[in-house]
């Protein structure tokens, strides 16, 4: 077996695209200011085996960074903190939700049984003169048996 990224990475994407929220969901961190309006990106943050490992496999924890943007410079300011947390609050119910990805994975490591758990913070990302207010979740996956360990 082998990791799937992007079956990961599009499963997550399902997720975001679904609620409807977004006017664009990359499957990369950008490395330009992705647009006015909401927008959201999805990337590989870290991979790691866990202690729950047979003898004969490696099951692994991989974390992604889903991280929601929205420009300060438009419209009412007020708004943007609310807009930002109603979809951080349904992308996080939707991961809840589907607890194994439709079968993907063992399971979102919600409270952090084999490391930090799902979470969410809040902040600001200046990108080419333009500043967002950004909120990044921490989506961990744990996956069974992902590599074969040689005796």
């Amino acid at each position: 077996m082998s990791l799937d990224l992007r079956d990961l990475l599009s499963r997550a994407q399902s997720h975001a695209a679904a609620l409807g929220h977004f006017e664009r969901i990359n499957t990369h961190e950008p490395k330009n200011p992705p647009g006015y309006g909401l927008s959201a990106a999805i990337w590989v943050q870290r991979v790691t085996p866990v202690r729950t490992s047979g003898l004969t496999s490696t099951t692994v924890r991989v974390e992604l960074g889903v991280r929601l943007y929205s420009p300060v410079d438009v419209g009412d300011p007020d708004g943007i903190d609310p807009n930002l947390i109603a979809a951080a609050d349904a992308l996080m119910a939707a991961y809840s939700g589907d607890f194994e990805l439709g079968g993907a994975v063992r399971q979102v490591d919600l409270l952090g049984a084999h490391g930090e758990p799902m979470d969410a913070q809040a902040g600001y990302l200046e990108q080419d003169g333009t500043t967002f207010r950004v909120i990044t979740i921490a989506l961990p996956l744990v996956i069974n048996d992902l590599w074969e360990q040689a005796p």
